[in-house]
């Protein structure tokens, strides 16, 4: 079996997201179903400002001024990466960290992401053809439910 990688230009997949107001951060919430409270409404801002995918330790770290215990604000973070308002990402350290930036330019297509192993910043590298063998692969391989990663430092870090 061989998967064959053909790079390309990068993009980022991180946009800064730092201009919405506390209304329309309500209606993004209420739309996917979720309820708008003061607690989800900054963790997604929290996470929108931020330039890279955040553990659920620095979101508390962040927010500590604020009186929401570190149970609440974990539960906001997967109720907003299930309501599609967050990313849930898990850079291979098994430490779950979560990015308010979900490109609609990002379709999910079979194509892998370059995650700086030093600022953790993620870069999605769309034109990058995969090609797979139609035989011989796990089924979630074929049906590109998989991740790809590559590692390494980035311009800024080097």
């Amino acid at each position: 079996m061989q998967l064959q990688l053909h790079l390309q230009e990068a993009t980022s997949i991180l946009p800064l997201v730092t201009s919405a107001s506390n209304a329309e951060l309500k209606d993004e919430i209420r739309k996917t179903g979720l309820r708008a409270t003061a607690s989800r409404i900054a963790v997604l801002r929290h996470l929108r400002q931020s330039p890279r995918p955040l553990s659920h330790a620095e979101v508390v770290d962040a927010l500590t001024e604020d009186t929401w215990d570190r149970a609440t604000l974990y539960r906001n973070l997967v109720d907003l990466a299930e309501a599609g308002l967050a990313q849930k990402v898990e850079l291979g350290d098994r430490l779950w960290r979560f990015s308010g930036h979900v490109s609609e330019t990002h379709d999910g297509a079979l194509h892998p992401h370059f995650i700086c192993t030093e600022c953790g910043t993620i870069t999605c590298l769309p034109e990058v053809s995969m090609t797979t063998p139609r035989r011989g692969v796990p089924r979630s391989l074929r049906d590109k439910n998989v991740e790809v990663h590559v590692r390494g430092r980035c311009d800024d870090c080097e």
